[in-house]
């Protein structure tokens, strides 16, 4: 399983988050009531930096867990580990974070496993408990405890799907990337990249995202805009900076590499 992530908030500074609309305030809200919350969106739009800012704008502890297919639901409860010769109960990131009140986030939670979502429900509704069945106990979340999930509706498929008794659990905020005006300025901001020189990566990026014909599965992300800006930012040449920041990522197709070179090409006259 890989490593959870558990973020320190106090002492540090806000990870930096522009909202595009009423998302923190429904955050804010959910995390007052006690509710879980669904974030939907492409690869790269912002998800798991809004769940960052967030939880350190509420000064909640944070534990991340990157979903995948062999995450099952003992990784996130726990299990007995031998220690030292003797047999020891090992708390999992959910379970932590459910006994200190904390912010746990499953992002892309659709890759997990399946019996990850019977461990879920009982946390998404008003019960608000989590049983752990090796060792007998049954915690019930604490105030400040909240469930936040991630997905990307375009991977999902007949074999890997959200199903709608679990989507119905969960408040829910679509996600898309941002528009033009408001991902230069974010770019901008966190590349150190002039907004003048942004500019054009976001036209890029527009361009390649409304393209239908080309054999891609994503557009670009403002996380690939941000590795771009930050290399030129840096001093590497425009052609380089973008052969290793968008035309590498987005795809191994030679013809389809092709393609975004000549496209850049235009954008760039």
């Amino acid at each position: 399983m890989n490593a959870p992530m558990k973020d320190a908030v106090e002492g540090l500074s806000i990870p930096f988050y522009r909202p595009v609309g009423n998302e923190c305030t429904l955050f804010e809200t959910a995390h007052a009531n006690g509710l879980p919350l669904l974030l939907k969106g492409p690869t790269g739009c912002g998800k798991t930096r809004f769940v960052e800012h967030m939880a350190a704008r509420l000064g909640r502890p944070l534990y991340t867990v990157a979903c995948h297919d062999d995450l099952s639901a003992a990784d996130l409860i726990g299990r007995y580990l031998l220690r030292g010769g003797e047999t020891e109960w090992v708390d999992g990131p959910l379970t932590r974070a459910v006994r200190e009140g904390a912010i746990c986030y499953l992002d892309e939670v659709v890759e997990a496993r399946k019996d990850v979502t019977v461990v879920l429900h009982p946390l998404t509704d008003n019960r608000r408990r989590l049983l752990i069945d090796r060792t007998g106990e049954e915690l019930t979340a604490p105030p400040g405890f909240m469930l936040v999930a991630s997905y990307n509706p375009g991977y999902q498929n007949i074999l890997k799907r959200l199903k709608p008794s679990t989507r119905q659990r969960f408040l829910s905020i679509g996600f898309d990337f941002p528009d033009a005006a408001t991902e230069t300025a974010v770019v901008a901001r966190e590349s150190g990249l002039e907004e003048s020189r942004v500019a054009p990566l976001v036209r890029l990026a527009g361009r390649v995202r409304s393209l239908s014909g080309m054999d891609l599965e994503e557009g670009i992300s403002t996380r690939l805009l941000i590795y771009a800006a930050t290399l030129i930012a840096g001093g590497m040449p425009l052609e380089r900076a973008l052969e290793a920041a968008v035309i590498e990522p987005l795809t191994d197709e030679a013809d389809v590499q092709q393609a975004l070179r000549d496209l850049i090409a235009v954008v760039y006259g």
